[in-house]
Formats: structure tokens, C-alpha cells, sequence
């Protein structure tokens, strides 16, 4: 079985730069999204660059048997993830006790069990290849997130959870990396209820150079990778911030916005 790369959340955004830069580095791709339109666009754009046209697999991560469809997938093809890119997710803006409960739910759901069952279900095969695991986080997982709690709560999660992954499989000759970028101006803006918002030039990075960031970490085995001097800067001061007072400026922040 030939092995490839395989990325979640590729039809927008930071998924859609994560699948040109390994594209670029000779990587064969399975890209993973809803919108089938989109990955086909993808697909037709990196083909067009003189790369290995992506295999392509649209289905809703958010449904109970989404990772055992994508297993069943990568069998019926006959391909084996040799890295797997954990990008999908979502947040909402808005009080926790105000926002739709199902609608937080499931993005606990796909923010963090499904890049769970994902970082976990094919270690055998990175293993083989000598590959590993790049899960997408944010700078608001290093602090609580009064406005956007649950969302912040699930980036908090998938950092820790990618730096003891990085120590557990280590000695197996997987590398995990989890990369923290701040704000990337995609559609997640959108998605998350955020409109005509606009962010300092210091910490705000565009998706290619997040993307660039990311795969040189992991290529590089790094643990963590957080772009940008100025979001670098934040998270240190974060770290030796009282968290009271980060949860202040977030809410603020988060007033501002709503």
C-alpha cells in the first residue's frame, strides 16, 4: 500500500495551504472535507502545478462513522496514511450558557474526539513510514476563553494532548506537532459568527505562511510551532500571565467583537 499524506479540512483556508506546501515537498495527498466542488477545485489546482493529482474523499467528519468510512477509503484505494493532518474544526462567538448546545457539542466533536480517533487510529502505518501527525491548534488554546469558551476549551485540548503524543510516540519514530497560529483571516471568521474584523499586522499571518511554518516544524520533529514573532511573543507572555487576567482581555475582546 502506497502511502500518502491525508488532510482534514482541506477545502478552505489553512487545509487548502497545508495541501499545496506538501504537495510542493512531493507528497501524494487524500484530502478530507465536506464541500466535493471544492476538493475537486483543489485537486484540479494542484494537478495544474505539475504535482500528483490528490486522491479525493468528501465526507461529513461529523458523523458517528466518519473514520471508519475514511479507513474503508484508504483500503478501497489502496493507500496508507503516511502523515495525518488534523486540520477541521470550527468555533462559535458568543456566551457558552447562550450559544445552541448542539451546535457546541458537535464542535467538541470535531475539534477534539475526531482528532482524537484520527491521531490514534493509524500509528502502525506512520510508524512504518516513518511519518506522524500534525494536529492544528490555535494560540487560544494557552488561555481560557470567556465568549468563545468552548471553542478555546478544545484548543487547550488539542494542545496538550499533541505534546504528551509527541512524547509517547517519539520512540516509535512518529513526530507529532502541533501548530498554534493567531489570526489567519479564512472562513472560519464566518463560520464562527466574526464579521469585518481586522487584526494587528504583527500577529495576524496569512494561511500559506501558517502552512510553510507547519511543515518545516514537522518535518523538523518540532513539538510545537507557533508563527509569527509577534504570536510567539504572545504565548510566552501568556505563560507567565495570571490567568485571571488573560480571561479578562479575552472577554473584552470578545464583547468587542459580538
Amino acid at each position: 500500500m502506497r502511502p500518502v499524506t491525508l488532510i482534514t479540512g482541506a477545502s478552505a483556508g489553512i487545509g487548502t495551504a497545508l495541501a499545496h506546501e506538501f504537495a510542493r515537498h512531493g507528497h501524494e495527498l487524500l484530502l478530507i472535507a465536506r464541500r466535493e466542488q471544492r476538493l475537486a477545485e483543489l485537486a484540479d489546482a494542484i494537478a495544474a502545478q505539475g504535482h500528483k493529482r490528490p486522491l479525493l474523499l468528501p465526507v461529513d467528519l461529523g458523523a458517528p462513522d466518519a473514520v471508519g468510512r475514511i479507513a474503508d477509503a484508504l483500503a478501497r484505494l489502496d493507500v496508507e496514511p503516511e502523515t495525518v493532518v488534523n486540520n477541521a474544526g470550527f468555533g462559535l462567538v458568543g456566551p457558552a450558557a447562550k450559544l445552541d448546545l448542539s451546535e457546541q457539542l458537535a464542535m467538541i466533536d470535531l475539534n477534539v474526539r475526531v482528532l482524537t480517533d484520527l491521531s490514534l487510529a493509524f500509528v502502525e502505518t506512520l510508524q512504518r513510514h516513518g511519518g506522524g501527525i500534525l494536529n492544528v491548534a490555535s494560540v487560544a488554546g494557552f488561555l481560557p476563553g470567556p465568549g468563545m469558551a468552548v471553542y478555546y476549551a478544545s484548543k487547550a485540548y488539542v494542545l496538550s494532548f499533541s505534546e504528551a503524543l509527541h512524547r509517547e510516540l517519539k520512540p516509535r519514530g512518529v513526530r507529532v506537532t502541533v501548530l498554534c497560529p493567531g489570526p489567519v483571516p479564512t472562513e472560519f471568521q464566518t463560520r464562527a459568527g466574526v464579521r469585518n474584523e481586522h487584526y494587528p499586522s504583527l500577529v495576524t499571518q496569512t494561511p500559506e505562511q501558517v502552512a510553510q511554518a507547519g511543515y518545516r516544524g514537522f518535518m523538523a520533529g518540532r513539538r510545537l510551532v507557533v508563527p509569527g514573532i509577534g504570536n510567539k511573543l504572545i504565548t510566552f507572555l501568556l505563560r507567565a500571565s495570571p490567568r485571571g487576567l488573560a480571561a479578562a482581555g479575552v472577554e473584552a475582546q470578545q464583547r468587542h467583537r459580538q
